[in-house]
This record gives structure tokens, sequence and C-alpha cells, in this order.
């Protein structure tokens, strides 16, 4: 067989079996294994003015710490924040109250905003755990 028959030959098998590859997709809502879904909406960060000074729990905040403010959780309530965009999670601790900008369901920390790929607001869902 020649060269280009070979070729041809690969690249026809390479196509074909293209079909039948499945490409995992990013699952941007948490599954009943990762608790109740609670709330939907959009999230923002905050942290360079605020850290090293009390939360709401009367705790310092941290903007590298897991945590977030929410304005009726309970402190210390494990949330997981999914980006409905990227499909990436974390789970953060409720330790303060907010956020106060008008529709938002959710203030993360800096690295908890991080970790899930929020750098401004994103839209998110939060499961109770």
């Amino acid at each position: 067989m020649d060269q280009r028959k070979v070729t041809l030959t690969l690249a026809s098998l390479f196509i074909a079996g293209s079909a039948f590859i499945s490409v995992p997709v990013a699952q941007a809502e948490p599954d009943a294994t990762s608790g109740k879904v609670i709330q939907s909406g959009p999230a923002s960060w905050y942290g360079p003015g605020f850290h090293g000074r009390k939360t709401a729990s009367g705790e310092t905040f941290n903007t590298n710490a897991l945590t977030a403010a929410h304005r009726t959780l309970p402190f210390g309530t494990k949330v997981k924040v999914v980006n409905k965009k990227t499909g990436k999670s974390v789970v953060v601790r409720i330790n303060d109250r907010g956020p106060y900008a008008h529709g938002r369901v959710i203030d993360l920390s800096k690295a908890s905003a991080q970790a899930i790929g929020i750098s401004g607001v994103g839209s998110v869902t939060l499961a109770q755990l």
C-alpha cells in the first residue's frame, strides 16, 4: 500500500472513531448526593478591605479562607457553591452576613471565588451539606 492510501485510511479511521468518543460535560448543578439545592443566583466576592476585620460571627475575616457571607443561613453552615458557567465547585463555611448588593445570593471570600473561577459576579447554585 502506498503512503497516500495509508494516510487516507488512517484519516478515515480517525474521523469515524471520533464519532464514538464521549466528552464529559461540566456539571453545573449539584447532584443529589451533594446536598439539597437551596438557592441559585448571582454571587460576588469580597476581601481586600475586610481582611483582618471581625465578621458578623465574631471571627476574624481571612480572604484566603474558604468562607462566605449569607443573609440567613446559620453561622458554621457548610454550603457547596457551584459556578454554573464552569461547573467548578467549592465547599464554603458561612461566617458572615451579606451580601448587601441587590440580588446577590452569596458573597464569597477571594479564595472561594478563585476556586470556582469567579473574578467579578458569577451565576451559582448553592447546596446545603
